[in-house]
């Protein structure tokens, strides 16, 4: 009699409810990842699984989104967005194919007070005055008696206004100063363009950092609607780093930024003591200099003087000692330097500094960086992978710079410009950006440059020494895991479990077959931007 009851208890047992469904997920991504239909699920700002797009948990999910590719979350390696915030508020003069119609723009302008802006390139114009440089008469005949500040596209170059040179009182008396040059006609009198540290002679107002703070927010907004997670910024000041601080503290940021600081900036010093920090989506993890000027502005530090102008090799802007200590001092701290190089002798002398700093610290586990590297002696190149320093590219200044980069540089030299399969065969590190807002900021744009080698059009057919361009697979790398091998991040730069929830989702092109198109930004999880009707 005792044996019914408790065969109705084991009964009961038995009949128990099923086991509640898990939460769903928070966001399921669903399209190519590498090659494959797949679907990322996204957990608490990490990828959880990437699964088949049936698996049942797709369909749970709290947020679905659907793109042709999935790719890790595209990162701009070398960038300026408070240049970028600056170029939108101000006088952009980008792209403007003539001289003639660059003066109509500064005519034209409505802005009160001093004008300042960017984007001008004497390459660009047909034009051009008999020198080849703007000239400061030209500005007085358009805005006569304003005081007019304009940064070249690559930023090492200014032309300003006569009311600019009269206020710093430039005159035929002033000396160039070290690491600059004051463009002159042949009385020696200046014509009106400043390059690199001429340009500091010259003082612009500043904004107040209400102003500033609203110029970086829109940088910030639409670095994030062109598909980038994250951007490496290259020579923050104090002032920037303050707003990036309160922006990140206030959960604000949106993109991850990874701070490189100006070496006159106090924060500088915080890092050659303490070494890098972190918040939540900004990283302090090392400091930017300049070994020379830019190749556009014949500043370029070259072995050999200049194609198109024999009697000059360039400026060198922080003398290689300097360089060579502060390259020292970064390794102490286990901070990251990484050097402006673009001439073939600036390079030089960054990678002989690297090597001392190297020998000096061997154990200290910091990558260091040579920024641009443009034009590399064959010999210098596989001492990038032996060193452990990073070869940041941007593959848009090979396009820009094609049509006149053989004129600067002869026959022979123009082989060692802009040779990302090169050194990436030597082994170098590659990471990609595109150091906007000197090119623009859409990544697309440097993965067509540095698959094709072509310009917007496709032109030259073939692409300009074609031997030189990168697979889809090798380019995405390098803007994705090469640009996080690049800092140091060990959970970023594939699409796999276990990995932050950084994203950028694609669409093809349907006009020009081959480029891809960004549709979507995904950081942590946190969908910052999505193309309408994605």
């Amino acid at each position: 009699m005792r044996l019914v009851p408790l065969l109705l208890v084991l009964a009961a047992c038995g009949e128990s409810a099923p086991p509640p469904e898990p939460p769903p997920i928070d966001l399921a991504v669903i399209g190519d990842v590498e090659g494959r239909p797949s679907a990322v699920l996204v957990q608490d700002g990490h990828i959880l699984e990437v699964v088949n797009p049936m698996d049942a948990r797709v369909a749970r999910a709290t947020r679905r989104l659907e793109a042709e590719r999935i790719t890790a979350g595209f990162v701009d390696a070398h960038a300026h967005p408070m240049g970028l915030g600056n170029t939108l508020a101000t006088l952009d003069v980008t792209g403007i194919g003539t001289y003639a119609a660059t003066l109509d723009r500064v005519a034209a302008w409505k802005g009160e007070g001093f004008v300042t802006g960017r984007g001008w390139d004497q390459n660009d114009w047909p034009d051009a005055p008999s020198g080849g440089w703007p000239l400061a008469a030209d500005l007085e005949r358009v805005a006569p008696g304003r005081k007019v500040v304009l940064r070249r596209v690559d930023g090492h170059a200014a032309w300003v206004s006569q009311a600019v040179l009269d206020e710093a009182q430039i005159t035929r008396e002033t000396a160039d100063p070290v690491g600059g040059r004051i463009e002159r006609d042949g009385s020696g009198a200046p014509t009106g363009v400043l390059v690199d540290t001429a340009m500091d002679l010259v003082e612009v107002p500043g904004i107040d950092d209400a102003e500033a703070e609203a110029r970086l927010r829109e940088a910030l907004r639409l670095i994030a609607a062109s598909g980038l997670t994250g951007v490496h910024d290259m020579g923050v000041s104090d002032a920037q780093l303050a707003r990036y601080t309160r922006l990140d503290e206030a959960g604000e940021l949106g993109v991850r930024i990874w701070a490189y600081l100006s070496p006159d900036s106090k924060a500088a010093e915080r890092l050659l003591t303490e070494g890098p920090w972190r918040g939540d989506r900004l990283v302090v993890l090392g400091i930017k200099a300049y070994a020379d000027g830019a190749l556009g502005s014949r500043g370029a530090l070259l072995s050999e003087p200049y194609a198109d102008d024999p009697g000059h090799s360039g400026l060198p802007v922080t003398p290689a000692a300097e360089l060579r200590e502060l390259a020292v001092r970064c390794l102490a701290a286990d901070a990251q330097l990484a050097v402006h190089a673009i001439g073939d002798r600036a390079v030089t002398e960054v990678l002989d500094g690297f090597e001392a700093a190297r020998q000096a610290h061997p154990q200290s586990p910091a990558l260091l960086r040579v920024e641009h590297a443009q034009i590399v002696r064959p010999e210098d190149r596989d001492r990038f992978a032996k060193l452990r320093v990073v070869a940041s590219m941007q593959p848009t200044h090979a396009t820009s710079d094609m049509p006149w980069a053989e004129e600067r540089l002869g026959a022979e030299r123009i082989g060692w410009a802009y040779t990302w399969r090169a050194l990436k065969e030597a082994g170098a590190p590659l990471a990609f950006g595109s150091d906007f807002p000197v090119e623009g900021v859409s990544p697309a744009l440097g993965m067509w440059a540095a698959t094709t080698r072509t310009d917007a059009r496709g032109r030259p057919e073939g692409g300009w020494t074609p031997d030189q361009r990168l697979t889809g697979p090798e380019a995405v790398h390098a803007f994705t895991q090469g640009a996080a091998d690049a800092v140091a991040e060990t959970e970023l730069g594939a699409v796999k479990a276990g990995m932050k929830a950084d994203l950028t989702l694609w669409r093809d092109d349907r006009v020009q077959a081959g480029r891809w198109m960004p549709v979507g930004t995904v950081v942590a999880g946190d969908v910052l931007w999505q193309a309408e009707g994605l």
